[in-house]
């Protein structure tokens, strides 16, 4: 699958939005750099031994007003990669014309007041800088699953408006939600056609619960190309 990386096409404002974020995540980088730390370590501080599937920080990070979540942990062996951030919006933060995709399988989903849907992960590499973004099963995450124009539509409540465990993290996972959103919703797009042809080629097997789909979908991202790429494309329209 091809991944957009011109932007011209794409309404001003959602152009002038995805500047905003660029210059955000630079400047949590800055700030971040001038104490030697990164955006990673920030959920890794005072939380004990780093162990692989274990959330960081413990107990995740959640915004009560927005209803959005993210953590970070690290089990996947891909090249270059030390872990990964996945976000969320659980139930508060959903419109009440959002549905769960029907699912009549026999395992526990998070429903009602429980129900969370998982946005994007986001890959670090070790000196805790982005370098891909991926999506995943249902299983992976444990979450309700939505379709992806239903999930679409939660990544404009996504935003982390609290200083725990760092205002700079949390500035810069909130950005990358804006920065990437092309990608994120084509990505999105890619899980949802991964899932429905596994489910047509494996018709006697829970596709959602499937150990054999863990990944359903996945890009290599840079912030400067991505930025530079919006700058073009502003300049493109003017």
């Amino acid at each position: 699958m091809k991944f957009k990386t011109e932007f011209s096409d794409l309404p001003p404002e959602q152009l002038e939005a995805m500047r905003a974020a660029s210059l955000r995540i630079e400047e949590c980088y800055r700030v971040l750099r001038k104490a030697n730390a990164n955006v990673v370590g920030q959920c890794l501080a005072n939380q004990g031994k780093f162990v692989e599937f274990d959330h960081f920080p413990k107990g995740d990070i959640f915004d009560s007003e927005t209803k959005s979540q993210y953590y970070y942990h690290a089990h996947r062996k891909e090249s270059g990669e030390h872990g990964h951030f996945h976000t969320f919006m659980r139930s508060g933060g959903m419109p009440d014309d959002i549905e769960p995709v029907p699912y009549s399988g026999d395992a526990e989903v998070p429903s009602g007041k429980d129900a969370i849907c998982h946005l994007i992960a986001v890959s670090m590499n070790r000196p805790g800088y982005p370098i891909g973004l991926f999506s995943t099963n249902r299983w992976v995450t444990g979450e309700t699953f939505y379709s992806a124009e239903d999930a679409i539509r939660l990544l404009d409540g996504f935003l982390m408006d609290h200083t725990y465990p760092c205002l700079a993290t949390n500035h810069w996972i909130s950005a990358m939600i804006i920065l990437f959103r092309p990608q994120i919703e084509a990505l999105l797009w890619e899980r949802d056609r991964v899932i429905a042809d596994w489910q047509e080629s494996h018709p006697d097997k829970d596709v959602y619960e499937d150990r054999e789909l863990e990944l359903t979908s996945i890009l290599k991202v840079d912030v400067k190309k991505q930025s530079t790429a919006v700058e073009k494309a502003i300049k493109k329209q003017s």
